[in-house]
């Protein structure tokens, strides 16, 4: 069985991908500093995308703000994914989110084992996913480039 859709070809798989690491990135900077003001911290850290050996307690501020930060970036990123790759939102969401621990590992130096890390990270990833998706798919509703399940 064969499927009815247009492929979309590597370089712009590529560049929707790229769009979608600085949508992520930029977002999550943005809202970590809104954040570290928002919670009266001494000062900025730049880790905070990767930050995941913070103890995870509800009295440590710094945990609170990076908790904060993962969720709504993950909020905010699925919502913005949506206008720039339309139905393929869950798609470039879990690539991202690869590329997010991979890149986590690689600045910490280790992998991350902490669960309430990765329960953060599922809950951000499913939040991104359900988000996008919606919009995706009541703004692209009339458009008929992209394969529905109607085609299969």
């Amino acid at each position: 069985m064969a499927v009815k859709g247009k492929a979309k070809d590597t370089k712009t798989v590529f560049l929707h991908l790229l769009l979608c690491l600085v949508i992520f990135y930029t977002t999550y900077y943005m809202i970590g500093s809104i954040c570290f003001g928002a919670f009266r911290l001494d000062h900025f850290d730049g880790l905070i995308p990767f930050d995941f050996k913070t103890e995870p307690t509800e009295s440590n501020s710094k945990y609170l703000v990076n908790l904060l930060s993962m969720e709504l970036t993950y909020f905010s990123s699925g919502l913005l994914f949506a206008a720039v790759v339309k139905r393929w939102v869950w798609d470039y969401a879990i690539t991202v989110t690869c590329i997010h621990v991979g890149l986590t590992s690689a600045v910490m130096q280790e992998f991350p084992l902490i669960w309430q890390w990765w329960l953060a990270l599922g809950s951000g990833l499913f939040l991104m996913i359900c988000n996008g998706q919606l919009i995706a798919y009541f703004a692209c509703q009339n458009d008929h480039s992209y394969p529905t399940f109607d085609n299969y």
